[in-house]
């Protein structure tokens, strides 16, 4: 080859390496004020598109955008540019794009994609925003609060309910996500995606639900029998009612609930005070209230009782504990079983009944009809035997001294106010009317000799039935 032709070759390899090398550079330079190829901002393909073209396409997109908001039942919301007064303002953003760009490295950007999120500078009506928010259907109807799964008692035992998932979006949240797809102009916000819905806090399979449905299932091996006339039993099926959990899944005993059926049981059995119907000696029908007499549950004992028994799990058979004054013969109606003694305040009479016979009776005289006088109806017991008792009557304000203060050979005392059956050697008769004319300071008085063989026959704690 001559040289001519080497030198020619030279020429035209060198030409073209200089035209390469000044078109790569032209494009470098082109590539300075424009976007490279594959460049997509907000997923729109910017490539070769300047920052002004940009500017451009997303002030159209502000002036026709739309946000279309989708629920997890299907439903959808809109909020148009035109309902918040929605205004694009120029980007910083974009211009930071195109500097950070190596416009002359432009062939790699041909191998690789370059996904760019900016956040508009944008305004907008926030009261209006707020304003369209709160329209939105979505907010208005069926939504149902995300629902923690928990221990449910079964009939048998504690298992654990599933979870909810919640479909409440509160007008907050959603403007905040709103606000946030705004600013970016993204045409599309799924609310399931975006979080927008309550979830459970605890799942089926969280250590915590486990852990205490396993607690309240232990509590509920306990067992009470209390051993009434018809056996009163606190089984898992009582004992479930009283147990629940918290916002933090601990297991909580309601000693409320506990208390309150204790009250119930109370209310049943008690018997202290309860109106009471039942046949007199003579084949009467009577009722009586009131009095000191009668069943009594120990409900604050108990309380202890069956909080020890939920704690350790304790099966028992027991009857409940009782105040001391606080018990009765029989858990029948009247309570007072087969051995009692009885005043008809209307007859003016009085019985000693043993085993369901009358072992003594006699006429009576009681209190003068008075206020202040009067025998008090009643049930009671008899709480205290003395010979040789002095009565001493209250206090009188004129002279200082007690009203009376009268020695008696048999005292047998029903109320702690000085009530009681004694001997009245000073009565000159007893039944009858006697009581209205010469009645007693509220005592039942008797003959001597019907005093004295009741004092012997008479024992501590027996029944006193006192009605009309």
């Amino acid at each position: 080859m001559s040289t001519r032709k080497k030198k020619m070759i030279v020429g035209i390899v060198g030409g073209t390496i200089v035209l390469l090398a000044l078109a790569y550079i032209g494009v470098g330079v082109f590539f300075t004020s424009h976007f490279l190829i594959n460049t997509e901002i907000n997923g729109n393909d910017f490539s070769g598109k300047s920052v002004s073209e940009a500017d451009e396409f997303f002030k159209e997109q502000v002036k026709d955008y739309t946000l279309t908001i989708h629920d997890i039942n299907g439903a959808t919301e809109t909020i148009n540019s035109s309902d918040i007064l929605l205004v694009y303002n120029e980007n910083a953003d974009l211009e930071s794009i195109l500097e950070k760009q190596n416009a002359f490295l432009w062939p790699k950007a041909f191998f690789e994609k370059n996904t760019e999120d900016v956040t508009f500078d944008l305004s907008y009506d926030d009261t209006k925003l707020q304003e369209k928010i709160n329209s939105f259907g979505i907010l208005q109807a069926g939504q149902t609060p995300a629902q923690s799964a928990y221990p449910a008692f079964d009939g048998s035992q504690f298992v654990i309910t599933p979870e909810v998932y919640g479909i409440t979006v509160t007008p907050e949240t959603l403007k905040e996500k709103a606000s946030s797809f705004i600013k970016q102009l993204l045409p599309e916000m799924d609310l399931a995606e975006q979080g927008c819905y309550e979830t459970p806090r605890f799942f089926s399979d969280s250590e915590e639900v486990k852990q205490a449905c396993d607690k309240m299932n232990e509590y509920c091996q306990a067992s009470i029998t209390y051993t009434m006339d018809v056996p009163v039993v606190i089984d898992r099926t009582v004992i479930s009612t009283w147990l629940s959990v918290d916002a933090d899944m601990n297991v909580i005993v309601d000693e409320n609930g506990i208390r309150a059926w204790l009250e119930q049981f109370g209310e049943q059995y008690d018997t202290t005070g309860k109106t009471r119907t039942f046949t007199t000696p003579t084949g009467k029908s009577a009722t009586v209230s009131g009095g000191t007499y009668g069943w009594s549950i120990n409900e604050d004992t108990e309380f202890e009782t069956i909080r020890n028994a939920l704690n350790n799990k304790e099966v028992i058979t027991k009857e409940p504990a009782y105040y001391i004054s606080g018990v009765a013969a029989s858990h029948s109606m009247p309570d007072w079983g087969n051995t009692y003694a009885e005043v008809d305040l209307s007859a003016q009479h009085m019985w000693y009944v043993v085993n369901g016979a009358v072992a003594l009776e006699s006429d009576v005289v009681t209190g003068l009809p008075t206020p202040n006088r009067v025998t008090p109806e009643g049930v009671y017991s008899i709480v205290e035997k003395k010979l040789d008792k002095v009565l001493v009557g209250e206090k009188d304000p004129a002279t200082g001294k007690p009203e009376y203060e009268t020695p008696v050979d048999y005292w047998m005392r029903i109320t702690w106010q000085g009530v009681g059956f004694h001997d009245a050697s000073w009565q000159s008769s007893f039944g009858g009317t006697r009581n209205q004319i010469a009645g007693s300071h509220g005592c039942v008085n008797m003959p001597v000799d019907k005093a004295a063989a009741l004092y012997n026959m008479i024992e501590m704690g027996t029944p006193v039935i006192i009605h009309y």
